[in-house]
């Protein structure tokens, strides 16, 4: 059900005398309707100076929103995103509606938080298997297309489950930089900043197989198949997640939010990495040779290793499943000892790397992570 639309204007008290803390210019409080307390006031003040305005809104509605003046500092909705038929496209209108550097808040129940309330609420059988229910319909149901339309007949789009990693990356594709996010009241609230105009991808990755943007010979780009292991629009989080976690040994990122339990399993047996065989067929990589990497990971590189990594095709078996190397350093001067060897000798130098490759899988000295 889309509640009315409720939009008030107003500014932070200095130090929050009273349990609500804002100063409202109009008539039209309605603190039930809000869901305002005081711990998320104090939240929300951390980060709007006082005397700036605030427009706060409940509404689901798009409509409503495209009732907001433009160029706000400002804009606070207290409806949790779950309940957008169109995230995206909400995403977009509140950007548009925001000057550069405007502040949106807002608020997701996330797939941790509603497993959590979902498993309380009855005994052990039955709550495993109301969530598997809830789990199948309201997050399975969305990511095909036959399905969808039943999910969105049956729920009208409300109430669906989402990840954090999924919120975060819609916010960042629709323009916005994630200043910080925090769990209350058992919903994660999140504060971003508008940097740039949205997006607009035509070709948003949300099912079982995805398509990622990868570097390829002349500094092409190419969409490389993959099985899904991170949660929809995790490609959009690489940046955030590099600044905020860094990388570990192998390169990887520490403490990884993006990836799904059930992707980790895929990851350690390589299994989704088999629709790259596609490209493979297609001529995009070939079987030996440096990973097809991402953007942000090749602006991580050398100058010297970007230039070599370019001449040639990037292939499924890379060096890393030889060296083993534990470093990000490690990596690229394996990466540039294959590359300079394969200018040389390329047959031969496939054919090598490929065999001490295979003795390294079928031993299990190397695995995907």
């Amino acid at each position: 059900m889309v509640e009315e639309a409720l939009v008030i204007k107003g500014k932070f008290q200095n130090g929050l005398p009273d349990s609500l803390g804002i100063k409202f210019e109009d008539d039209k409080k309605n603190w039930k309707l809000l869901d305002v307390n005081e711990i998320l006031l104090e939240y929300f003040h951390k980060f709007i100076p006082s005397q700036e305005n605030i427009y706060i809104t409940i509404s689901n509605n798009i409509d409503h929103l495209n009732n907001l003046p433009q160029n706000l500092k400002n804009i606070v909705n207290t409806h949790k995103v779950n309940d957008f038929r169109h995230i995206n496209k909400f995403f977009e209108v509140i950007n548009g509606k925001l000057n550069m550097g405007g502040l949106f808040i807002g608020s997701v129940e996330t797939l941790e938080e509603r497993r959590k309330r979902k498993l309380q609420k009855f005994s052990y059988f039955i709550s495993y298997s109301y969530y598997f229910l809830d789990f199948i319909l309201k997050r399975v149901f969305p990511k095909f297309f036959l399905t969808k339309k039943i999910y969105f007949t049956l729920t009208k789009g409300m109430n669906r489950t989402l990840s954090l990693a999924e919120t975060l990356g819609r916010l960042i594709a629709c323009g916005f930089k994630i200043v910080h996010h925090e769990e209350i009241n058992n919903r994660c609230y999140f504060i971003c900043k508008k940097v740039k105009e949205p997006t607009f991808d035509q070709e948003p990755s949300y099912g079982f197989y995805c398509k990622l943007k990868r570097i390829s010979k002349d500094g092409k780009t190419i969409k490389v198949y993959k099985l899904r292991t991170m949660h929809p629009y995790a490609e959009y989080l690489q940046d955030y997640v590099y600044k905020k976690n860094h990388t570990q040994n192998n390169g990887k990122f520490n403490d990884d939010f993006r990836v799904t339990s059930w992707g980790k399993i895929l990851r350690k047996f390589w299994i989704d990495e088999l629709p790259m065989l596609i490209n493979l067929f297609k001529g995009e990589l070939k079987l030996v040779g440096v990973r097809p990497i991402s953007h942000h990971y090749f602006n991580l590189y050398r100058e010297v290793l970007k230039k070599k990594r370019i001449k040639y095709k990037p292939g499924l078996i890379p060096p890393f499943c030889v060296d083993l190397p534990k470093s990000l350093n490690e990596i690229m001067d394996s990466e540039e000892k294959y590359l300079d060897s394969y200018e040389k000798k390329p047959l031969l130098t496939d054919i090598k790397y490929f065999s001490k490759a295979l003795c390294n899988i079928v031993s299990n000295k190397v695995r995907s992570s």
